[in-house]
């Protein structure tokens, strides 16, 4: 009876469905823009937030780390990544040029920097890194010699311009390019950015007993800051959404009115012969329960198909609409269209579940 209620007048129906629609769409798409966009955040900085930088503190003895030190840090980070990195400043040059540029000497550069054109050799034993600034500036390419210093090396890879760890490096030489004592500073490579900012917390805590011996630094609550930002963000995107449901919720609550208005008759008859009020009360309901689950469900298919085109334009994967992280945002729209009808409705069924039959007839 429900359904066949609402079918009389398609039209109405059709309009008051759309408005549940529209506010899924809102609430949905805005839901998932957000989610969207904080997936591209972390993943842009998913490769500094796993790391943790250890240097020479200011009461250190001296301005560099021993390798006793570094011995010391591999103790305390035993499951991570460390990588020891010596700095220095040295003359480049090759057949057409010369520069003087900054150096990093590592030994296992592939975790820190990555590469523009050609592999970085793992372990990296000889050869040099160089940038494509360099690269262009020296008119080398991979395979060429260049001179670091006073020793020549073959250039194994151009890396994107600075790399992760240390972004003014133009230069990446296996050892012994540097014959400076001690290390500049070590890298510490973690599983994630909680256990990176754990580990430059130990760290600080093992050698720091008497002053600071050495001092870290962690990009390790990047993370949390960016999700806090954008779960800021999308309370307010969903609470601009939400605005378009109550809306729909009033033209709801206006259709299920001029519905009853219109049926007093018909609801009237029912009731003389014997139909309970609360059978009455369950007919509008079920036609409000309808507006909002049909709407709802079309409302949730269409943002979905807007979410994947989005993950499709930016990402290049239109699967990832359906993490949970979005996916969450299609039940959200979704009962939240339901719930807003199923709210509207409860007044004109209430109204016409208590109207006196004989009053009911004679209007």
């Amino acid at each position: 009876m429900a359904w066949r209620n609402l079918w009389r007048n398609r039209l109405r129906t059709i309009l008051a469905a759309l408005g549940i629609v529209i506010g899924v769409i809102a609430i949905a798409g805005l839901g998932i823009t957000g989610s969207a966009l904080r997936y591209g955040t972390a993943q842009q900085f998913s490769d500094i937030t796993n790391q943790a930088t250890v240097m020479p503190g200011e009461d250190a003895e001296q301005r560099y780390l021993t390798e006793s030190q570094v011995q010391s840090i591999r103790g305390v980070a035993s499951n991570a990544t460390v990588i020891p990195v010596k700095q220095g400043r040295v003359t480049i040059s090759s057949h057409t040029g010369e520069s003087y540029a900054s150096v990093d000497q590592v030994t296992k550069p592939r975790e820190l920097y990555s590469a523009h054109k050609g592999t970085i050799p793992q372990p990296f034993r000889t050869g040099v890194l160089i940038n494509n600034e360099t690269a262009a500036y020296l008119n080398v390419t991979i395979g060429d010699l260049i001179i670091v210093g006073d020793q020549s090396y073959k250039v194994r890879a151009i890396i994107s311009d600075g790399g992760i760890g240390y972004r003014d490096s133009r230069v990446v030489v296996s050892p012994p390019a540097l014959s400076k004592q001690g290390y500049s500073s070590v890298m510490i490579i973690a599983e994630d950015g909680d256990a990176a900012q754990y580990l430059a917390n130990a760290t600080k805590d093992h050698f720091n007993t008497e002053g600071e011996v050495v001092r870290t630094s962690s990009y390790g609550g990047l993370n949390q800051r960016v999700g806090s930002l954008f779960s800021t963000l999308n309370l307010v995107l969903l609470g601009i959404g939400s605005i378009s449901l109550v809306v729909a919720g009033v033209s709801i609550l206006n259709v299920m009115l001029m519905s009853t208005i219109e049926r007093r008759s018909e609801i009237g008859v029912l009731r003389a012969v014997g139909v309970r009020r609360k059978d009455v009360l369950r007919m509008i309901l079920a036609e409000a329960t309808l507006l909002g689950v049909i709407g709802g469900a079309v409302g949730a298919v269409l943002s979905a198909g807007i979410g994947a085109l989005l993950y499709d334009t930016l990402y290049s994967d239109p699967l990832l609409v359906f993490r949970w992280a979005s996916a969450r945002y299609l039940i959200v729209g979704f009962c939240f269209g339901a719930f807003a009808s199923v709210l509207s409705g409860i007044y004109p069924a209430w109204k016409a579940a208590n109207k006196r039959p004989v009053e009911a007839i004679r209007s």
